[in-house]
């Protein structure tokens, strides 16, 4: 009899594994969807229900993975086997025991490297080479034995998007190259190399903070790493939050003072960082306006400047010694 499966996610690479299952007429009886109201804080975010209800398949809204409601449904559902893919919340005990066969998770790397948090943040800045990697769920993060890797390339000027769309392409061949075993009934996962373990860390939206003493290749990586679907680089203009969403290295015979603009052509703004220079040519303010910002501008704060700005206000608040 052909495995009761259910599928747990909350993102694109949730969707694409759904759409492998199904493409592969895989038994899936449940689909758990991250419901768009606790969503604020995932990119990439993406909505499971269309892909289920397009194939008959029953689906739940969720906001915490572990709530009594949630292992309630799938204890109904009675699954053998369960998908986690895309999915921040750690599943826990309860409801990891309910599938008798076990869980399956899911990770953009080539395990056990670079085990953790924000794979494709990281392997963009790096320009790492990533691998589309099913493996067992268990209570360690990304370190269970491996059914399948299916690498893909990383281009020393990829941005976020880009590497998403490759780690996308990565589970459909993925998909296609190991569902069919599984589905009938093989279940051989390889165990990973302990001693070959790294880890990476947790980025958060304030790491994107632009510092212009940095070299324009360290700003341009930090830019290609937290565009789009992620908050994005950002700086500061006129005390408003500018976000740059695309820039690229500048041979222009040009020197100025770091984090000033030095030219504006067709909306592109030369701007002088700590060693080279910048073209920003994407970018707009937080509430998603266009700027306009002129020649001899200069991008974000100077700390020192801003605590006297700020001593100042205290001094004329301050009332007067007698």
């Amino acid at each position: 009899m052909t495995a009761r499966i259910v599928l747990a996610g909350s993102v694109s690479f949730s969707e694409r594994t759904l759409a492998g299952l199904v493409r592969h007429g895989a038994n899936v009886v449940g689909v758990l969807g991250l419901a768009e109201s606790a969503s604020q804080n995932v990119s990439d975010y993406a909505r499971l229900d269309r892909i289920a209800k397009d194939a008959g398949i029953p689906y739940l809204d969720f906001v915490k993975i572990n709530e009594p409601s949630v292992v309630a449904q799938v204890r109904e559902w009675q699954p053998d086997l369960m998908f986690v893919v895309g999915l921040s919340q750690l599943v826990h005990g309860e409801l990891m025991s309910i599938p008798p066969m076990g869980s399956i998770g899911f990770h953009p790397t080539r395990l056990p490297q670079g085990r953790g948090r924000a794979p494709v943040a990281w392997l963009t800045y790096d320009g790492t080479d990533g691998a589309a990697t099913f493996f067992v769920l268990e209570n360690e993060a990304d370190a269970g034995a491996i059914f399948v890797q299916e690498p893909f390339a990383v281009a020393r000027d990829a941005y976020a998007g880009d590497v998403i769309q490759s780690v996308r392409d990565a589970i459909d061949r993925a998909l296609d190259r190991w569902l069919p075993s599984l589905l009938a009934g093989e279940w051989n996962p390889v165990p990973q190399d302990e001693s070959a373990a790294s880890w990476f860390g947790k980025r958060a939206a304030e790491d994107g903070l632009i510092d212009w003493s940095r070299s324009a290749d360290e700003i341009l990586r930090l830019v290609r790493t937290t565009s789009k679907p992620y908050p994005g680089a950002y700086t500061y203009a006129r005390d408003q939050k500018l976000i740059v969403w695309r820039a690229r290295v500048a041979d222009v015979p040009f020197r100025g003072v770091a984090g000033r603009i030095l030219l504006v052509v067709d909306g592109a703004l030369l701007v002088q960082t700590g060693d080279g220079l910048l073209w920003l040519e994407e970018y707009e303010l937080a509430d998603g306006s266009a700027p306009r910002l002129p020649v001899g501008l200069k991008l974000g704060y100077a700390a020192e400047d801003e605590i006297e700005r700020l001593k100042a206000r205290i001094r004329a608040l301050e009332p007067p010694s007698s």
